[in-house]
């Protein structure tokens, strides 16, 4: 039987009919004998490093604080369950913290602003529209701590559909529409108040 595991190979041989238990680890084209114990470290080590590759299901989680509620160490349920000592910790301490021990799910990173300070952003932008992002960046962070980039003010301002508009006052003139204009006095110069009775101005 061949145990591998970073890199490394343990032998395990058995002589005629003793349980005789001798381990060789392979590294490098160099054998060494393990004796016993280091031979059960070595199995137990490397039981761990393949229980870290997988996540663990509700039920061991359980299992796992079953066994540390009953005054087992977190070292006893390391080895009789093959996991890693740091990984019990964590879920042991996640457990004191909250009692709560099922995996936590998440989509991508996690956002920087709360729900309260995007509206806080909303409405600062819509109580002053000539403010900039840099600006809303800045009562932002001196308001509640929290500091963003302009990119994120961009975005979450965009989310209720409010972005950036130049301010304009009267509706821009082309040399076209000076044109007309000038085209159409023109041609009314002449008319006589009843021909303007007719026209109504809005």
């Amino acid at each position: 039987m061949q145990i591998t595991g970073n890199h490394q190979m343990a032998r395990i041989v058995r002589h005629n009919d003793e349980s005789v238990r001798e381990g060789y680890i392979r590294n490098g084209g160099k054998e060494v004998k393990l004796f016993t114990s280091a031979l059960k470290a070595f199995q137990c080590h490397n039981r761990i490093v393949m229980a870290q590759r997988k996540h663990l299901d509700d039920f061991l989680r359980g299992r796992i604080i079953r066994r540390l509620e009953c005054g087992r160490t977190q070292l006893e349920v390391s080895e009789e369950l093959g996991i890693a000592q740091s990984v019990i910790s964590r879920l042991w301490q996640r457990f004191q913290d909250d009692g709560n021990v099922s995996r936590c799910y998440s989509t991508g990173r996690p956002r920087v602003t709360t729900s309260n300070e995007d509206r806080y952003l909303a409405v600062t932008s819509k109580r002053n529209r000539r403010s900039t992002a840099s600006d809303l960046s800045r009562q932002l962070s001196s308001a509640t701590g929290t500091t963003v980039s302009r990119q994120t003010v961009y975005r979450r301002l965009g989310h209720i559909g409010l972005y950036a508009r130049r301010p304009v006052r009267c509706v821009p003139l082309t040399a076209t529409h000076c044109r007309l204009r000038l085209a159409w006095s023109r041609e009314h110069a002449l008319w006589i108040p009843q021909q303007w009775s007719c026209v109504m101005f809005s």
